[in-house]
């Protein structure tokens, strides 16, 4: 009889977190939620930042719930978050502040402050990340010009899995993938970037050594599991920004020209490589190199995905008409075709606020029909997304030089079919769309491989091809489509 094996998998994204037990008997991956949790930031004194700490209580929750119903015989712990934000301690492995959240508006005009001292070009040669205002570079060089206490006294930064690794194990690891979106690491040469550091100011000597996916950070402390009522576990290293462990449970076999989207808050869309393309096209499309499993690279666009619906239905429910997204997708629906267009990165839809006011001034600056209905704003944004995404297949294609036929869909996105169905129809591709719990998928995978459940990368998106639903998408009404897309283009030129 084969060993069944039991994964617990820690998903934070930028609005919520859960706990997902995975038992995986050699063939199929079942997932179970065992804790979900919201993960709400703090505006204090002027500044946006996470409750780190709450987040490590709703950890140490998932983990009792565990020992509750009776799977505390887990081979293996693993964590991933969002990129980019970090923690800072000090020479006794003490949190020096709150960890400030990405949004956070600190880093205005940081962008010219590192450009005076590092050209853009520089920067991208050698670490090969599009240019973000919330990168980590521009955090700390921010924190730098600010005479930042905390970052004057820090022996150690952590990225935040790494933060919360430490805290379940009390080992301090900066793994590779959640460092690859930080704009300060050279994925060619697995080194920091510190000529960059060094020009900006900004310490060169408070990253912890470097471990990658499959690997294993400790061991639960001895206090973690007498407080919990478990034996000690390992805590494995996974790819542990959230997208490279949807990246790897993408259920592709044997085909290496497939394109990705992982669909969440943020539309990540792009190609595995085998190593970064740091090309003058790539910095022109502000195309980025993150960290794989396997030290792969994903070579991708970051686009402002669902936070469009999300941030319209916030301030919806501000206004006491909140609806659930099932039933705005249905209005959606009934709504006019290409009435109005936007550019769904554009600046000002980037920070909290009332989104559905921004969308119509945006269409009344473009002189184009105002969405006035809710259906209406949810019709622009999904359709101009798909403009996007189609937009950014031909970019990868030119950067690349290869086509891409397939675009496979992952993560809680898809649960919304109108953009599955837009995406496969503007970008003129059979698109797949599962699992919807790829993070949590990826993160297991890498886990099952640490442990030897599973022989590599190819074996684990095989065994996720067979455990999960995949639903498939052909493209329809091509030359409507194709019009609308040359009007899209031309709209985002006059914003």
């Amino acid at each position: 009889m084969k060993k069944k094996y039991k994964f617990l998998a820690f998903d934070l994204g930028a609005s919520s977190g859960r706990a997902m037990l995975a038992i995986f008997d050699g063939e199929k991956i079942v997932l179970e939620e065992k804790h979900r949790f919201s993960n709400d930031p703090v505006m204090v004194n002027g500044s946006l930042n996470w409750d780190i700490l709450r987040l490590f209580f709703e950890i140490k929750q998932g983990i009792l719930k565990c020992v509750n119903s009776g799977d505390k015989d887990l081979d293996g712990i693993g964590i991933d978050t969002w990129g980019v934000d970090y923690g800072l301690l000090d020479k006794h492995d003490k949190l020096l502040e709150n960890p400030y959240h990405y949004r956070d508006t600190r880093t205005d005009g940081m962008y010219d402050k590192a450009f005076e001292k590092v050209p853009k070009e520089e920067i991208f040669n050698s670490t090969g990340i599009a240019f973000n205002w919330f990168n980590t570079l521009y955090q700390l060089l921010a924190a730098k010009l600010a005479d930042d206490t905390a970052l004057k006294e820090a022996k150690t930064l952590l990225f935040i899995p790494d933060l919360l690794n430490f805290f379940l194990t009390g080992e301090k690891r900066t793994e590779y993938t959640i460092a690859s979106t930080s704009q300060m690491y050279d994925s060619r040469t697995h080194t920091w970037a510190k000529d960059i550091l060094n020009k900006l100011g900004i310490p060169e000597d408070i990253y912890p050594d470097m471990i990658y996916p499959g690997e294993t950070v400790g061991t639960l402390k001895p206090e973690i599991c007498e407080e919990l009522g478990i034996d000690p576990i390992p805590v494995l290293a996974v790819a542990s920004h959230d997208t490279g462990s949807a990246v790897a449970s993408v259920p592709v076999v044997g085909d290496k020209d497939f394109i990705y989207i992982s669909s969440g808050t943020w539309s990540l869309m792009g190609v595995e490589l085998d190593k970064p393309n740091i090309s003058e096209d790539a910095l022109k499309y502000n195309f980025t190199n993150e960290g794989g499993v396997n030290k792969t690279i994903r070579f991708l666009k970051n686009i402002m995905g669902l936070w469009l619906i999300q941030e319209s239905r916030r301030q919806w429910d501000r206004e006491g008409e909140l609806l659930s997204f099932n039933e705005l997708e249905a209005q959606a629906n009934e709504a006019e075709p290409f009435a109005s267009l936007i550019d769904p990165d554009y600046p000002a839809f980037q920070t909290p606020g009332n989104m559905p006011k921004r969308i119509r001034e945006y269409c009344q600056k473009t002189g184009q029909k105002v969405p006035e209905t809710k259906g209406a704003v949810v019709r622009c944004i999904a359709e101009s997304l798909a403009m996007r995404y189609r937009a950014t297949i031909e970019g990868m294609e030119a950067v690349n030089g290869r086509k891409y036929n397939t675009v496979h869909i992952v993560g809680g996105g898809i649960k919304d079919q109108m953009i599955c169905r837009f995406t496969a129809n503007a970008t003129k591709r059979v698109v797949e769309a599962g699992p919807v719990e790829a993070t949590s998928i990826g993160n297991v995978l890498v886990q099952a491989m640490a442990t030897g459940a599973v022989a590599d990368l190819e074996e684990g998106r095989k065994i996720v091809k067979n455990s999960f639903d995949i639903k498939r998408y052909e493209p329809q009404d091509s030359d409507a489509w194709d019009a609308a897309y040359e009007k899209w283009l031309n709209i985002i030129k006059k914003a």
